[in-house]
């Protein structure tokens, strides 16, 4: 029995440059089956079900190129997100309201996706002021890869005081003129402390990972993103750390597809963690909803560049090639694909140097491997990977740390930074992701705006106009051009015959409202392989079942998080 949907009478955007606009569309079986105008296919399927758009602009659903999706998903209920918080004083409020209903043993806490250079403000919190909002209940507050702060009754819960011995490679924690640490966690140049501190916090049960990761694929859903690529990250081993995105596909409540990379977790072992992985799984392992993709986006620690941009840019340990060398050459003697983080120029010369040395031994033919970051590199290096058969997923990180950047590098630098218009120039393959969401939120728009404004969070300049992307070929990087990174070019990306019936229906016309309106962009109608994953506004009686609940005292559901609702107290920020 064949099952059928027709969505008539929009604005379809379809990224199929064989037809780039339609009014209606037939799904069947989980698969686009028709796409045209609406007459057309009213005729041709008289019996099939029918959404009426209303005039709604239909795009491909979203894919993120570089996201966090299986750890976030396990920490979701736990987080208080400062994205959409307009003022430093809004988020205290905030972080005070939370410690009030937080109860004992658990924390608050704010992990990512925030800036100060969007607070009225236009500084950071001090611990002072998080210690006088929250004296008994533990907070931990992260800002990007460049601090963190605990307060009191945080450091009290870890049992850190003076006599605290600091097991970190790198980085550190700040201590008064006694040796008693403040509270203030640095990633001097590495970001290592920031979560090993946060690792040893309290977590949520299996059952309650569970629930917290349905309500963050609902949050994603509810902006449009149907797809995501997983980097993994530290602390999330394989396939330990793996259990609760495996309970939710064997029980078909998955409702974002995954394709997920394998990152090494042990500096100097990472070896032996490919060899040992190498016998439990391989690429395109799985299916359309979850999927092995191959390694990384960490294949050694030493090639490893954190981009603090408020510290001086690190350099590569020079033992980095002879360790990273014999990793890439196991990955590609079995046809692995890789993905690798990499911010600065002076670090890709190295690391591609190594990549074209094992490449050339084994071949790159076919692997879509996959160059993340690259906020400085240079058109030669476009080039480069473009030639060894590599693509560029890049990220809006640069828009949290405007000022910074400026302060450190310059106004022409700033001007050049994140060269997104030369990448398209030089033909090399290219989506866009948010390295959500201890750097980035997880918010597609608020990076789509970015590419499209050129304006950090703050609302300073980085790009001039010039240097910007048009509204379709951002929208482009999220879609279409995305599933070249997963290798399913063809079967998705696009609102084409044939392909994966991903869809988002917009609350308002991304092509034509004010810029300013695109970050603020959600989705009112969500499908994923053709089945309602999200609803709300005019097609609210479409929803789907309601989520078990998150525990009571979660901040989601009072203070509420992009794509999820809530009764946020604050007013999001266009």
């Amino acid at each position: 029995m064949t099952s059928s949907l027709l969505l008539l009478g929009g604005r379809i955007a379809t990224m199929d440059p064989a037809r780039p606009d339609a009014e209606a569309v037939l799904i069947r079986d989980g698969l686009f089956a028709a796409v045209g105008p609406t007459r057309d296919l009213v005729q041709q399927h008289p019996d099939a079900p029918r959404i009426d758009l209303q005039g709604a602009t239909v795009v491909p659903g979203l894919i993120d190129s570089h996201t966090h999706i299986i750890r976030q998903g396990n920490n979701f209920a736990m987080e208080l997100r400062w994205d959409e918080v307009p003022s430093l004083a809004d988020g205290l409020r905030l972080l005070r309201e939370q410690a009030r209903r937080t109860p004992p043993g658990a924390w608050v806490r704010v992990v990512g996706g925030w800036s100060a250079d969007q607070f009225a403000e236009r500084r950071l919190p001090t611990l002072a002021e998080i210690n006088a909002v929250s004296p008994d209940v533990p907070v931990y507050v992260l800002h990007l890869y460049d601090r963190a702060w605990m307060n009191a009754a945080a450091l009290r819960a870890l049992g850190i005081d003076e006599h605290f011995y600091e097991p970190f490679v790198s980085g550190r924690l700040e201590r008064d003129d006694s040796g008693r640490p403040t509270g203030l966690a640095l990633a001097r140049p590495n970001a290592q402390p920031l979560y090993a501190l946060l690792d040893r916090a309290p977590k949520l049960s299996f059952d309650e990972q569970i629930t917290s990761t349905r309500h963050y694929f609902r949050a994603l859903n509810g902006l449009g993103l149907t797809s995501a690529l997983d980097c993994a990250g530290g602390f999330l081993n394989y396939p330990d750390d793996y259990g609760v995105i495996s309970e939710l596909h064997r029980r078909g409540q998955q409702t974002v597809r995954i394709g997920y990379h394998l990152f090494a977790q042990k500096p100097g072992r990472e070896l032996a963690d490919f060899q040992r992985w190498l016998e439990m799984v391989a690429p395109d392992q799985g299916d359309d909803m979850l999927r092995c993709l191959g390694a990384g986006e960490m294949l050694v620690a030493s090639a490893y560049d954190f981009e603090d941009f408020s510290f001086p840019r690190p350099t590569l340990a020079p033992q980095m090639e002879a360790e990273l060398e014999p990793v890439l050459d196991l990955l590609l003697a079995h046809r692995w694909p890789f993905r690798f983080h990499c911010t600065y120029e002076e670090s890709a010369a190295r690391i591609l140097d190594v990549v074209e040395r094992v490449g050339g031994r084994h071949g790159l033919e076919g692997l879509n491997w996959i160059f993340d970051h690259g906020e400085t590199i240079s058109p030669r290096t476009m080039d480069r990977i473009a030639r060894l058969g590599g693509g560029i997923s890049y990220q809006n990180r640069i828009a949290f740390q405007v000022r910074e950047y400026q302060r450190r590098y310059g106004e022409a630098a700033l001007r050049a930074v994140m060269p997104v218009r030369r990448m398209v120039q030089s033909g090399v393959p290219l989506a866009a992701g948010t390295d959500a969401t201890r750097v980035s939120s997880y918010n597609p728009w608020l990076a789509i705006h970015w590419a499209v404004s050129g304006r950090g969070r703050g609302g300073d300049e980085i790009w001039t106009e010039e240097d910007r992307l048009d509204r379709t070929a951002a929208l482009r990087h999220w879609t279409a051009n995305a599933a070249w990174f997963s290798r399913e070019t063809g079967r998705k990306g696009q609102i084409a015959e044939g392909q994966l019936a991903d869809l988002a229906v917009l609350d308002r016309d991304y092509f034509t409202c004010p810029e300013a309106e695109i970050a603020a962009i959600s989705s009112d109608l969500t499908l994923v392989g053709g089945h309602v994953v999200h609803a709300g506004g005019r097609f609210g009686h479409l929803a789907p079942d309601a989520l078990p609940p998150l525990p009571d005292w979660s901040p989601v559901p009072l203070f509420g998080a992009p794509g999820h609702g809530g009764r946020p107290l604050v007013r999001p920020v266009p």
